[in-house]
């Protein structure tokens, strides 16, 4: 899997960075079909938003996360990432399993 990283208005810790990483890192268990991950750290005003989309076999699944803190953005983002992932996965089985099915008939 293939992470890129932006920060905008800001220049990001090497602490900051890694983090991200090991997060996004973190979905590989959940599903082996994620091509790329694009993860987007900004500042807006007080709140702290990241962003990060995952890129799979012709889908984005994208989400963005705002609270007080950048690392809790992070952490935050890729558990509903996590969530859609199992979602997305579900909704490829039952897809396939119907394909299967109307060919057998």
């Amino acid at each position: 899997m293939r992470i890129t990283f932006t920060a905008r208005h800001f220049k990001p810790s090497e602490n900051l960075k890694e983090h991200a990483e090991t997060e996004v890192r973190r979905l590989k268990k959940y599903y082996d079909g994620i091509l790329e991950a694009e993860v987007i750290l900004d500042y807006i005003k007080q709140e702290q938003v990241a962003e990060i989309i995952i890129k799979v076999y012709g889908n984005k699944i994208p989400v963005v996360v705002k609270s007080e803190d950048m690392y809790k953005s992070i952490t935050l983002a890729v558990d509903t990432l996590e969530r859609n992932i199992l979602k997305y996965k579900d909704k490829i089985r039952h897809f396939d399993k119907e394909r299967i099915t109307e060919n057998i008939e």
